[in-house]
């Protein structure tokens, strides 16, 4: 209604300036009765037809500059500022005196185009106007600090032969509906949205098959209902969705977070996910980490630092969600922070803010997790964001194709979903995916299980999942780093594995299914992340992970009594390896008895290359022998 008043404050000419050359009396009655007509009409919503009365006005009367202004005018409300842009111009053609009142309206089509260093001296040029009024003083002052921002961003990230070329996702996703709030599972199979059929909100999905998308459909289950939800996030696994429901029966604010999971039968009936998440106030955009133990989500609660601000709970060992935390000063700002999206990497994320500056109303951010907080949010600049009001975005696991809402012109009908390329240096990190199945060694059924990858140069965690009912699951890492991989389950050895990925390349995907074996006389594993330099037995730093697993074991195991062995290759004197062995297994021992563990439960053993498993001809087959393996003496 605000742009309505705005057009029509322009059609009727309610700014009145020293006018040089343009005489309004001169205007024949004929093409000012048009213009009254062409006011009319776009009272009633038609700008369409209002344009076509005031050109046919301009027939009459070719210098009728309040027509070109309010032409200009109404197609600033279609967004369409090119055009705008275009009447503006041929108004201050006529009279550029006169039209120094609209230079306010017209720097702010500029800018709609992306002509910025136009927009900025036509709104100085404004802000030249003697006695102009607070309201356009504020209005024109800070489009200039918006204009100064997109100039200055240009200049330190420049576009380069960067192409913004969104792509309509076409009519199996997009309908003459509303669609919006794209989400998608890590391998790009699953596309799920929200799509607004007769002001009622319903979730519906698209699998990517034999190269394209297949005709969206609603979930299936009992997620959807006549109810209003919206907002969903799909987890990276597929396996949950967290999505916003406002005024559900006995939700505790306007607007509740809900989380559904998927069963064999479609999609369970929602649950409302607590009071430690949800308040009275207002819940909404949730996005999960790709390990599922973080949650991300906007709230309008007390105690923040603006209207809106970004929240984070973190997924206990019982199950339960803490208490949210703030993102802090660096991420919130004094306006709306929303629609967070944490990037399949676990360390970049996309949201949107009024309060950060950029090119007007709600932009797009990055930012970065760092050791403590995140870094300063980066603008994604232009044209991914413009004067206008910028919505969700997600980003696939490839880090480059994004999606989001628009109602571009070659829509469906109103709002649809898009798919475009993100700039080079606003993407996050590529990752690899390691996803799998655990089971039972011998029975070969899934086992529900912890699994972790740490890496071994930090010896920080990297990701912790717990797998499904069946033992699937998936991970998503960052590339450049070697890894620990340790699963765990009670009445089993742990499983343990090491991937020197820091020269494997980005968008991987690792198959790995993971046998456990159960804890019983004479079984074994093999220990492949304890460490030793070449003839050497001091225990190497990130064998730390490992040994510290060891003991776990043992300690939730208090009648366990093990055995640490140690092998080598056959290169040099057997005597020596014989030796060497020793000493490595001995060492181990040594590292649990300095953490509590009776000398009874613990012997040790070198083999030297008397075992070996691989053959000792290839460097490879020499490496497969060379290590250090944990054997079960007794329960």
């Amino acid at each position: 209604m605000i742009k309505q008043l705005i057009t029509i404050s322009l059609m009727i000419g309610v700014f009145c300036s020293a006018r040089a050359q343009y005489d309004p009396d001169k205007v024949s009655k004929k093409a000012k009765a048009l213009f009254e007509k062409a006011y009319g009409i776009a009272m009633n919503g038609n700008y369409n037809e209002s344009i076509k009365t005031l050109q046919d006005a301009i027939k009459i009367e070719p210098r009728y500059l309040e027509a070109f202004l309010s032409i200009a005018g109404l197609y600033f409300e279609q967004k369409n500022y090119k055009s705008a842009i275009e009447n503006y111009e041929k108004a201050k053609a006529i009279d550029s005196s006169w039209f120094k009142d609209y230079n306010l309206p017209y720097s702010i089509n500029l800018a709609g185009t992306g002509e910025f260093v136009k927009a900025l001296q036509a709104v100085n040029e404004f802000l030249t106007l003697p006695n102009l009024n607070e309201q356009s003083l504020k209005a024109a002052n800070y489009r200039r600090k918006t204009y100064e921002f997109a100039i200055e961003y240009s200049k330190q990230h420049p576009n380069g032969n960067y192409k913004f070329e969104p792509q309509n996702m076409g009519d199996s996703i997009n309908s003459v509906h509303l669609e919006y709030f794209p989400t998608l599972t890590i391998d790009d199979k699953e596309f799920i949205f929200t799509r607004r059929v007769n002001g009622n909100e319903e979730f519906y999905e698209s699998k990517f098959e034999n190269g394209h998308w297949t005709k969206a459909q609603p979930l299936p289950g009992d997620i959807n209902s006549n109810l209003n939800e919206g907002a969903q996030n799909i987890s990276q696994d597929g396996q949950w969705l967290i999505f916003t429901g406002c005024n559900f029966p006995y939700g505790l604010g306007s607007c509740d977070l809900y989380i559904s999971y998927r069963t064999p039968d479609g999609w369970s009936k929602p649950e409302n996910m607590g009071n430690r998440i949800n308040t009275e106030s207002w819940e909404s955009a949730p996005s999960l980490s790709p390990d599922k133990r973080d949650l991300y989500f906007a709230s309008g609660r007390l105690g923040g630092y603006g209207g809106q601000d970004l929240y984070v709970c973190h997924l206990l060992p019982n199950g339960r969600w803490s208490d949210p935390e703030n993102l802090g000063p660096e991420i919130n700002s004094i306006g709306d922070e929303n629609a967070p999206f944490i990037h399949a990497d676990n360390q970049t994320l996309y949201f949107t803010s009024s309060g950060h500056l950029g090119y007007g109303g709600t932009d797009l951010f990055m930012a970065k997790k760092q050791a403590k907080g995140w870094s300063k949010p980066l603008n994604l600049g232009y044209p991914i964001n413009t004067i206008e009001n910028e919505g969700s975005l997600v980003i696939a696991a490839d880090g480059k194709t994004a999606y989001y809402t628009s109602d571009r012109s070659d829509s469906r009908g109103g709002l649809d979903l898009y798919s475009f390329e993100l700039r080079e240096d606003v993407r996050p990190a590529r990752t690899l995916w390691v996803k799998g199945k655990v089971y039972d060694k011998k029975t070969l059924k899934g086992l529900p299980s912890g699994v972790e990858l740490t890496d071994l140069s930090t010896r920080d965690v990297m990701s912790r999942v717990q797998t499904d009912a069946t033992g699937n699951y998936l991970i998503t890492l960052p590339v450049g780093k070697d890894y620990a991989f340790n699963v765990k389950r009670r009445g089993y050895l742990f499983f343990s594995e090491n991937f020197p990925l820091s020269q494997k390349g980005a968008d991987s995907t690792y198959n790995i299914d993971i046998p456990l074996q159960p804890i019983e006389a004479n079984a074994s594993v093999v220990l492949k992340n304890i460490f030793f330099d070449l003839g050497k037995f001091d225990l190497r730093p990130e064998s730390t992970i490992e040994l510290d697993n060891i003991f776990q074991l043992l300690k939730e195991n208090p009648t366990l009594k093990i055995q640490i062995s140690g092998h080598t290759d056959n290169i040099g004197k057997a005597t020596d390896n014989m030796t060497l062995s020793n000493n490595r297994a001995q060492a181990v021992v040594k590292y649990l008895m300095s953490k509590g563990i009776e000398a009874a439960r613990l012997t040790f053993k070198g083999y030297g290359a008397t075992k070996p498993v691989a053959d000792n001809d290839t460097e490879q087959g020499r490496a497969q022998n060379r290590r250090t393996e944990l054997q079960v003496v007794s329960q």
